[in-house]
């Protein structure tokens, strides 16, 4: 996908995994997160058109233990005091996003209940929320923050095809 010229999103894992392809491997976090925390724009995040409708400070998700690694030409747009790197640009085209701006209390529920020993086993740690701190996060804004990216992602990724000519072969 990356020698293609897609766009391409890795969320989490995903995040970690892109970071493998391109010869960088994850790394440790610092912190476990579990919860609803504020990730902070990099200077780099904030001149960043995809990210301009991000505010300096975002309440994101987060499920994570890890982070993803960073090529020589990564440049991370946002972390969190719990975790540096938290949305890793690859490319213009390619990006890496540790935090979880998908969350909805539809798909935390799930998270927890297949998660109850790991939360036991952190629970105190100073990033992880309890499970009814987590079904109490409103995902609304993050979610919006989300979807605005997306199409940014997306219109970025359709002035590229234009650009170029594709032969289809069927």
């Amino acid at each position: 996908m990356l020698d293609t010229g897609k766009a391409v999103l890795g969320v989490c894992l995903g995040a970690q995994l892109i970071g493998e392809a391109l010869g960088a491997p994850f790394e440790k976090s610092p912190n476990p997160e579990i919860g609803v925390f504020p990730i902070i724009k990099t200077e780099e995040g904030k001149q960043n058109e995809k990210f301009s409708h991000f505010p300096e400070k975002v309440l994101v998700g987060h499920w994570h233990n890890d982070m993803p690694g960073l090529t020589n030409n990564s440049k991370i747009i946002a972390f969190s005091d719990g975790c540096p790197r938290q949305i890793v640009e690859y490319s213009e085209l390619v990006y890496g996003f540790q935090c979880h701006l998908e969350f909805n209390n539809e798909s935390i529920e799930p998270l927890i209940s297949h998660s109850t020993e790991a939360l036991k086993l952190l629970e105190g740690k100073k990033y992880v929320q309890s499970s009814k701190q987590l079904l109490e996060n409103d995902y609304k804004e993050m979610n919006n923050v989300l979807f605005i990216f997306l199409d940014k992602l997306t219109s970025q990724y359709a002035k590229t095809l234009k650009n170029k000519s594709f032969k289809i072969s069927l």
